[in-house]
């Protein structure tokens, strides 16, 4: 039985099989951007929790969240209360996003970015730097060491900051051995899609200082978001907690405020 995973990476690599753009002339355009934003600086170095906030219309083991929602209008909410990033979701079939919230919420406030979605060739990482985005994801559990190495050493020669997301020290190593210095750990298991928040919290433990730590996925609140810093994590990300709060500006204050 396939997973949600599964499913979301085979249609993405479909999509990429049948990209016939030419690799080196998106290079040249992509190396031609003005500078980003810089969005692993944005989380380093900060006594508080830093809060990076998503824009996210719907997840597949969920439906809908906030379908109807205003990317401009959220991106200046996010910033108004507090947050250091913001997350923005462009996978379309499966999240409900789109290149153009992404675009729209960065150009709506001064917050660095990060293009989230299932990036699974080198034209997705040229892709997010020339859409506009300051950081890609790399997801390790999505792709081969080759892959991730290559896909990192690519985002940094163009200038983008990389979020390499892993569940467990096996994934760690292969993050560390392809350069990251920006890991999130992600509480959510992307094969059941169900929150561990013991994940998290263990593996804060064994990533090098020299790291910039954030969790991803399932922090509710608060004391999740209290749990986690003491825990050594310089951020969480946060998603379906915020869109659907009714007031984001306010529940990022409840998150820093932990």
């Amino acid at each position: 039985m396939a997973t949600y995973l599964d499913r979301i990476l085979d249609r993405h690599r479909e999509v990429a099989a049948a990209d016939r753009r030419s690799a080196a002339t998106l290079h040249e355009h992509a190396r031609a951007m003005a500078p980003t934003r810089g969005f692993r600086a944005a989380l380093a170095g900060q006594e508080r929790l830093a809060v990076i906030s998503e824009v996210k219309r719907r997840s597949p083991s969920k439906g809908d969240l906030n379908a109807g929602l205003d990317p401009a209008l959220l991106a200046r909410d996010y910033e108004r209360g507090g947050a250091s990033c913001l997350s923005v979701l462009t996978d379309e079939e499966f999240f409900g996003g789109s290149v153009t919230d992404l675009q729209v919420a960065r150009g709506a406030c001064s917050l660095p970015v990060l293009r989230k979605d299932f990036t699974v060739s080198e034209l997705d990482v040229l892709d997010a730097r020339l859409m506009g985005a300051d950081c890609v994801l790399l997801i390790a559990a999505a792709l081969s060491r080759s892959e991730l190495v290559g896909f990192h050493q690519l985002a940094t020669e163009i200038g983008l900051d990389v979020l390499v997301e892993i569940h467990d020290e096996p994934e760690l190593e292969v993050a560390l051995a392809a350069g990251a210095t920006l890991i999130g750990v992600n509480q959510r298991d992307l094969v059941t899609f169900q929150v561990d928040h013991e994940r998290a919290l263990r593996m804060a433990g064994v990533m090098p200082d020299h790291v910039v730590k954030v969790a991803e996925s399932g922090v509710r609140g608060a004391d999740d978001a209290a749990a986690l810093h003491h825990a050594g994590y310089h951020a969480v990300l946060v998603g379906e907690t915020l869109v659907t709060s009714g007031d984001p500006a306010a529940a990022i204050g409840e998150l820093i405020g932990s």
